[in-house]
């Protein structure tokens, strides 16, 4: 890619909008215009590759094309003002995409401000909104993130080699090592989890190459979650010991994030809800244990609801979060210059 400072046409939309949610299952785009109703939403289950320099822009950027082409087409915005990308990853590997992505986003669409956020940023915000609290994004991966609004306070999100803990892709290995264990006649084994595992994935002696060689393997851990829950909810103690283990991970993340003052209003977001009741009676019970003054709500929103509501915002204004230049930075770009990410949002 060429300089990211190097934009020369900044025309488009004052109320049109991109938001960008990348995970580890894949990537949604929303494009739609403030006042013009829902935004159209698209997506790839392809998630955006990691190298040497981090998330990979120029990746990022070849699959965002085609998608946002195809939305502007449906919508009629054509040039978006503002864009809010949110990525998995960001605080720890986003250097590459706070270094390429405004000025790449200006060039390719018109884009005039970029938000960069990680993942944990956007899942607030579509939980909360704009307001104290603390949120647990759990999905293949898991991060808690808190704020009294002056700051971000986050938890876990160290990917799944060494965090994420009480996620997806979490549950499923620790489901898949069960299974395992009860192939090779070791303590600790489940045979509803080796059965789950075999209708899954086939022979166990083929479990390996179906996770190592994969650049999506996160996915694949977490795409056994379900099974995992299944288990439990038929009785198998192990897989139900999985699931509150997962769910003392969770509660432990959320109170290591909570504002101190004031009345702590905390939600669980994130596909991990899906497991349904042998997951989330488990965390009530943690929630309760860890958090006893705080307030649980239900989450009004999912990751990408939250990048929506940023990017709107942006249209008018400043956003009222923290800006700290690594989980949440902003890029106006001005006259082909991109302006400092350091200025109050």
């Amino acid at each position: 890619m060429t300089d990211p400072n190097d934009v020369t046409d900044l025309t488009g939309s004052p109320h049109g909008f991109l938001a960008v949610d990348s995970g580890g299952s894949g990537l949604r785009v929303a494009v739609g215009a403030v006042g013009g109703g829902a935004p159209a939403v698209r997506a790839s289950g392809v998630p955006v590759r990691t190298g040497g320099r981090g998330i990979d822009p120029d990746d990022l950027m070849s699959r965002l094309v085609p998608l946002v082409r195809a939305l502007a087409a449906e919508t009629g915005v054509e040039r978006p003002a503002t864009a809010v990308v949110s990525a998995a990853g960001l605080a720890t590997l986003g250097d590459g995409l706070r270094a390429v992505l405004p000025g790449a986003l200006a060039r390719e669409f018109g884009v005039r401000t970029t938000a960069l956020a990680a993942d944990a940023v956007t899942a607030y915000v579509g939980a909360l909104g704009v307001r104290p609290g603390a949120v647990v994004a759990a999905g293949t991966g898991l991060v808690a993130i808190g704020t009294d609004l002056t700051a971000w306070h986050r938890a876990d999100g160290w990917g799944h080699l060494l965090g994420d803990c009480g996620g997806g892709a979490w549950i499923g290995r620790a489901g898949l090592e069960a299974a395992l264990r009860a192939h090779d006649g070791r303590a600790g084994g489940s045979a509803p989890l080796l059965a789950a595992a075999e209708r899954q994935f086939g022979p166990p002696q083929g479990l390996p190459g179906h996770v190592y060689p994969r650049p999506d393997r996160p996915a694949v851990l977490a795409s056994f979650a379900p099974r995992v829950a299944e288990c439990a909810a038929g009785g198998d103690p192990v897989a139900v010991g999985v699931l509150r283990a997962a769910a003392r991970h969770l509660a432990e993340s959320a109170a290591a994030v909570c504002p101190a003052d004031g009345e702590a209003v905390v939600a669980l977001t994130g596909g991990l809800t899906k497991l349904g009741y042998p997951l989330l009676v488990p965390v009530a019970e943690e929630f309760a244990r860890l958090l006893p003054r705080a307030r649980r709500v239900p989450a009004e929103g999912d990751p990408l609801h939250g990048a929506v509501r940023m990017a709107i915002a942006l249209t008018e204004g400043p956003v009222g979060l923290p800006v700290d230049g690594t989980l949440f930075s902003v890029f106006p770009v001005v006259r082909g210059v991109r302006a400092d990410p350091g200025r109050d949002a």
